[in-house]
């Protein structure tokens, strides 16, 4: 039986208020980072995500989808190493992680993947590491655009260098997520 446009209007609409979530996990992490005085971690790839997200739902924009959860799963690794572990749990950032990537991944499954999206993820990370090196602290470092991550200055003794492999690092891993995606949910021809 197939649905009535009714039903199928109905499923749209509900599909765009789905971004009401990440919109809400978004300005969660704004009101806790505004509390610390680090606004300026908001501009994180994760943070960022869950408001491209929340557009992208609103706009019906697969693309925007798409982008934020490729940005996403690595967010949510890098979130559990550099903040999970060492802080602790807070609730925004649960749900700036966890739940914008869980949402992402219902969004994604409606949306489907194409096979290009990692090159527009990839231009969203250069924008961010500008707009990060131009707007934020360098004592945040927000997605590592000022300095080498801590750690890791023994193996890199430029930040360039550093900088150089980690977008080398960014493509392969935004390839292999782009590929994964495809097979696990591929766009469907018109």
């Amino acid at each position: 039986m197939t649905p009535s446009p009714d039903q199928l209007q109905t499923y749209d609409r509900r599909f765009r208020l789905l971004g009401f979530l990440p919109l809400i996990f978004f300005f969660a992490q704004a009101l806790h980072y505004w509390r610390i005085n680090e606004l300026g971690t908001m501009l994180w790839m994760c943070n960022t995500g869950n408001l491209v997200l929340a557009l992208g739902l609103f706009f019906e924009k697969p693309v925007w989808i798409r982008i934020a959860v490729m940005w996403m799963v690595p967010g949510l690794m890098v979130w559990i190493v550099y903040v999970l572990l060492p802080w602790g749990i807070f609730l925004s950032s649960i749900l700036a992680h966890v739940g914008g990537l869980a949402v992402g991944l219902i969004a994604l499954r409606r949306v489907r993947m194409d096979r290009t999206a990692w090159l527009y993820a990839l231009v969203w990370y250069f924008v961010m590491q500008l707009l990060s090196r131009l707007f934020t602290p360098v004592a945040l470092n927000v997605n590592v655009a000022h300095n080498v991550q801590a750690g890791w200055e023994q193996t890199f003794n430029s930040y360039w260098k550093f900088w150089i492999v980690l977008a080398m690092i960014a493509v392969a891993q935004l390839m292999l997520l782009n590929l994964a995606f495809y097979k696990l949910w591929p766009e469907k021809a018109n």
